[in-house]
């Protein structure tokens, strides 16, 4: 058996527990790496094989349906994965030669299935290689849905809330990998300095546009080789979330309040506006999450973090006015990191209509935390209306005691206290931001 059939054979099994057990693409990876072992390229194989199958899995179904004579309910499900796997190093993966790409998909299958499998794969081949895509006049959510690979209610969502053509441009820039970017730690290095020892090393890279503090690397690289991490010099946050945290403005020496902090990219962010000096309180509901901030803030030098579990729906009265500054990174439906997170491709819609309650409850307890003339900042990483713009006037509607601050940014003005980000315009993840004052 060869390394890369192993590999394939180690993709097709993190496939089949996505498919089977409903595991997240990220975990299943992530154990399939550390059981097997395998580093490098057979790594960055076994990364691009699970992660671009889950990511185009409607558009592939949809090919394999057309081609096949059998009805989509007579395709086993392992099979269809190694269907799904195979068309996909034919039609994305350049560096996998078609034969290859075949003979091993064959040999992943049993004996009885064998001929299917070879003649779905070398019919596609033979034909002209052409992605079928159902018609729009026969529902523009379904075209969209296969052709972009993203589920008919998030599809259908977008063209209800920006008009078919920006939706589809919506989908089309969520549709490409973006590259990685960087926030500095401020805290050991300037921005300059750091992309001078990137540069010295040959690590391609570039200062971000809209945030002071980021780099952009303007090549594909592994996180592995990316030199520095150790050191404590940078952590991975897009450009949206540092100015997130930028716009808080929270300064050494003040009291702060996450609500809802894991991973803890945003905390490590304010913590570095603060100059590491004053008070950060990181609380997030999940208690077994908390060690990644721990963990992180000591790595990168920050020594003001203190975690906790708490419900952010759950007031505490402890905390009632302490804050200076709170800010409120909201649980939501994810649909601005789509690029980033291939599950969020199939979210059911009808798993958030709730959310905009639960923002709302938790949005309200951060109010009676924060000090009078005190600053917060609601923010999610979703583009909906429903969960953004449309909250934020139901809350200052509710509480004459709040107002909308405008705020400048980056080069990006937001004259109501509210601006939304958008990949197709602004080249980060869909993300918005609101900046409320406690009169």
């Amino acid at each position: 058996m060869t390394k890369e059939m192993n590999i394939r054979k180690v993709a097709l099994a993190v496939l089949d527990k996505i498919s089977a057990a409903g595991q997240y693409s990220n975990i299943a990876l992530d154990t399939a790496i550390a059981r097997s072992g395998v580093s490098g390229p057979d790594r960055a194989l076994l990364t691009a094989l699970v992660y671009g199958t889950v990511e185009k899995r409607i558009t592939l179904d949809y090919l394999i349906d057309s081609l096949s004579s059998l009805p989509p309910s007579k395709i086993e499900l392992s099979v269809r994965n190694i269907l799904r796997m195979g068309f996909y190093q034919l039609i994305y993966l350049d560096r996998v030669p078609d034969h290859a790409a075949i003979n091993e998909s064959v040999n992943l299958t049993g004996k009885r299935q064998k001929g299917f499998v070879n003649a779905l794969l070398r019919n596609f081949t033979r034909g002209g290689r052409s992605l079928p895509l159902p018609e729009k006049e026969d529902g523009i959510g379904k075209y969209l849905s296969v052709k972009y690979s993203v589920s008919e209610g998030i599809c259908e969502r977008f063209c209800t809330d920006f008009g078919e053509e920006r939706a589809e441009k919506l989908l089309s820039s969520m549709d490409n990998e973006p590259y990685i970017t960087l926030r500095v730690n401020t805290l050991k290095i300037t921005r300059d300095e750091l992309l001078e020892r990137f540069s010295s090393l040959g690590i391609s890279a570039e200062k971000t546009e809209l945030s002071d503090y980021g780099i952009r690397l303007t090549e594909r690289y592994a996180y592995s080789d990316i030199p520095f991490e150790e050191d404590g010099l940078w952590f991975v946050q897009d450009e949206a979330s540092q100015l997130c945290s930028a716009v808080l403005g929270a300064k050494a020496g003040e009291t702060v309040i996450d609500s809802c902090a894991c991973p803890g990219g945003k905390s490590f962010s304010v913590a570095m506006c603060m100059e590491n000096e004053g008070r950060l309180m990181s609380f997030d509901l999940h208690e077994n999450k908390l060690s990644l901030i721990e963990r992180g803030a000591k790595r990168l030098g920050i020594n003001i973090i203190r975690t906790a579990a708490k419900d952010g729906k759950i007031f505490d009265d402890t905390l009632t006015e302490c804050a200076d500054r709170i800010l409120c990174d909201l649980p939501c439906s994810g649909l601005g990191v789509i690029a980033k997170k291939p599950d969020i491709r199939y979210k059911n819609m009808a798993d958030i209509e709730n959310l905009p309650d639960i923002q709302m409850a938790i949005a309200e307890n951060s109010l009676r935390y924060l000090k009078k003339d005190g600053v917060m900042v609601y923010s999610t990483c979703t583009i909906l209306p429903a969960e953004n713009e449309n909250n934020v006037k139901r809350l200052l509607d509710s509480h004459d005691d709040i107002e909308a601050v405008p705020f400048e940014y980056g080069g990006k003005t937001a004259g109501s206290g509210m601006l939304t980000l958008y990949p197709d315009e602004h080249g980060t993840d869909g993300f918005f931001i609101a900046k409320i004052r406690k009169k």
